[in-house]
């Protein structure tokens, strides 16, 4: 009796080793395309980090054609090409990362940041105008700012701007734009404290010195500010305080200054050398 029993369960032992052994082929599957998926987004990271940008586009643009319904292919493609400075090329790119049912809020302020970098501000603001007012990011209230100060709306645009350099632990690039923003208004007080606080978070922001001594020089202060500067940034910003003294009919305070700029620069100052010829 015993071997008449053993059989049927030697069979039911085999469905359920078969069983078994087809769950586990499926884990293992769904283990390994957890992994690729893993690497293809390392991959993905790294690219956007240390890759050439012509390198990375055309990584993105196959990945992209490879694998059309992954969003993370699309959005690398993006940033890919508005690293490489082709912003234009990047706005369908980003309308189609938006279009994707993956879409992120943060996908919206990026094609808004497109349009801008394209000089088209009525379609930057119609993105951000689309992005929920939840969604409070530095770059979202940047991008703001900016489209404010396009349409000279400077309260506006001084409210963003605030809030942009209250979201950021690094504010020296939000407030130097503020900066030029009331540099251009004719604010240059207003100015020339904003770029100060930029150069107290970081000192080496040659952009900011730059227009610390615009300021300076538009209300005829013709001396440097009291910041961190190597030799050459020294000629470099007693040229730029040369041009505007010129511009503003103070010649010969501005001779005075290029022959300093040319005089304090370790090689032959060429801009320098040009302008000063020419008032000669």
């Amino acid at each position: 009796m015993r071997k008449v029993w053993i059989a049927p369960m030697c069979l039911v032992g085999l469905a359920f080793l078969t069983g078994c052994s087809d769950g586990m082929r499926a884990q293992t599957a769904r283990a390994i395309d957890s992994v690729a998926e893993i690497d293809q987004e390392n991959m993905a990271e790294m690219m956007l980090a240390v890759s050439d940008p012509r390198e990375a586009v055309t990584y993105f643009t196959n990945a992209s054609a490879a694998n059309p319904d992954r969003i993370m292919f699309r959005r690398g493609l993006a940033r890919s090409l508005m690293r490489a400075g082709n912003a234009e090329a990047s706005v369908p790119v980003w309308r189609e990362v938006v279009a994707h049912p993956e879409a992120l809020p943060d996908d919206r302020v990026e094609l808004a940041e497109a349009y801008i970098r394209s000089n088209n501000w009525a379609e930057a603001e119609a993105a951000l105008n689309a992005v929920p007012p939840t969604f409070e990011t530095y770059n979202r209230y940047r991008l703001e700012a900016m489209v404010a100060d396009s349409r000279q709306q400077w309260d506006r645009a001084d409210s963003f701007y605030e809030i942009a350099s209250g979201l950021t632990a690094e504010p020296a690039g939000v407030l130097n734009n503020w900066g030029y923003s009331k540099l251009t208004r004719g604010d240059h007080r207003g100015a020339e404290r904003l770029f100060a606080e930029a150069l107290s978070h970081d000192p080496d922001l040659f952009t900011a010195k730059n227009n610390l001594v615009l300021a300076r020089a538009a209300q005829r202060r013709y001396e440097l500010p009291l910041v961190q500067m190597t030799q050459i940034e020294r000629a470099e910003l007693l040229h730029t305080m040369a041009l505007v003294a010129i511009r503003q009919g103070d010649t010969r305070t501005g001779r005075g200054l290029l022959e300093d700029a040319i005089a304090t620069h370790p090689q032959h100052f060429e801009a320098a050398a040009t302008a000063l010829a020419a008032l000669r």
